[in-house]
């Protein structure tokens, strides 16, 4: 488990890192943004990879990787505005909206490892393309309640699959890791 959370934890780093960067450059114009609007943002990158995976080639010189990242920030994003509110303006600076963001990605670590311990790390068993999946499905569930404004009857919420959407995402990343280890 050591490992794991060694390899979650340096995924994490580098999506921050992105974040924070971009947060530099554009701001927190992203506050704006319905959770829907993240959930649908998420598909297209999520469907990226599935296409990627099936034709094996990208025409516009970036693979599965970076889309994974996207995945991890837009879905800890979405998270944010779950807890904050839509905001009709950006009203936080790059700073707070970094600390939020981890906040929820540490979020997402904490209930990786209650699940790890109980799952015995069986997604290292898993194929790539098979976590894609898991997140296509996670985000058609999540577009399920939206479209019932948020309602269900025995299923989990909306930020208990971002969660999962992050995790899977990040796995993905590790396998992709040791696979090809990166230079």
């Amino acid at each position: 488990m050591d490992k794991t959370l060694e390899q979650y934890d340096a995924v994490i780093s580098e999506c921050i890192a992105l974040f924070s960067k971009k947060a530099q450059d554009y701001g927190t114009a992203w506050r704006i943004l319905r959770v829907p609007s993240l959930t649908d943002q998420i598909f297209i990158k999520a469907q990226r990879i599935r296409t990627l995976q099936q034709v094996g080639e990208s025409k516009v010189g970036e693979g599965v990787r970076p889309e994974l990242v996207g995945i991890i920030n837009y879905a800890a994003m979405a998270l944010v505005q779950l807890q904050m509110g839509v905001a009709e303006a950006p009203d936080i600076d790059a700073t707070s909206a970094s600390d939020s963001v981890l906040a929820q990605m540490r979020h997402a670590r904490d209930l990786m490892t209650r699940k790890n311990h109980d799952y015995g790390e069986a997604w290292r068993s898993m194929r790539v393309s098979s976590l894609v999946d898991l997140i296509l499905m996670k985000l058609l569930r999540i577009k399920s309640i939206e479209d019932n404004q948020g309602n269900t009857l025995v299923s989990e919420g909306i930020d208990a699959n971002f969660l999962d959407i992050v995790n899977y995402a990040v796995f993905a990343m590790i396998q992709l890791d040791e696979k090809e280890p990166m230079a």
